[in-house]
């Protein structure tokens, strides 16, 4: 391996941390930074400033600047709580404008493997939040994996006892897709999870 100033080959250790940046991409982005010395400052300004200011909102745990944040402030449907596994997932949910309830990020998902139980999540926030009576209904859109699946059964033994309304995003086939071309098992839930005309 070819060896760097010292403080080169340290960014290229850094970059390599970031999801999805592995040696050629931490490569092409450092040089890029060598070569535009103003989008190094900017850059360090903004991580500097995103690190002193950003942090959970104490209501629904996704990101905020104030606390309470936006979402929580805003005047919005208080008898529905969308449970997500992480901040990204809140702000996709969002994006769609299709959901005008409050939130609640779980901060991962349950795995055993990975050593995630229940008493690392902010699920017994969750079940506080439920304690007033209020919620009528909690949506569970935690991601189609293993571990978002395991996650959205173990909430639901968890809520529905409460008299509570438990319901989980449709999952289906994409809109554009051609049925041909999906696996059996998308095919399958579509089926299952059909609705009326």
């Amino acid at each position: 391996m070819l060896h760097f100033a010292k403080s080169l080959t340290r960014l290229l250790g850094e970059l390599k941390k970031l999801p999805g940046v592995g040696e050629k991409t931490a490569l092409r982005l450092a040089f890029h930074l060598l070569k535009s010395p103003d989008n190094v400052t900017a850059l360090a300004e903004s991580l500097l400033e995103m690190k002193s200011r950003v942090r959970f909102c104490s209501s629904c745990f996704g990101i905020t600047e104030e606390d309470p944040c936006y979402l929580c402030s805003a005047n919005r449907d208080d008898g529905v709580i969308c449970v997500v596994e992480e901040p990204q997932d809140l702000l996709a949910v969002e994006r769609s404008q299709g959901f005008h309830g409050r939130y609640h990020v779980l901060q991962g998902a349950l795995s055993p493997l990975s050593g995630i139980t229940p008493a690392n999540l902010r699920i017994a926030e969750l079940l506080h939040r439920l304690e007033d009576g209020k919620v009528r209904e909690v949506l569970l859109a935690t991601n189609f994996t293993v571990e978002g699946e395991a996650t959205a059964l173990y909430l639901t033994k968890l809520i529905k006892p409460l008299g509570i309304r438990v319901t989980r995003l449709a999952h289906g086939i994409p809109t554009g897709s051609d049925l041909e071309y999906v696996d059996a098992a998308t095919v399958q839930r579509a089926l299952e999870g059909r609705s009326e005309m």
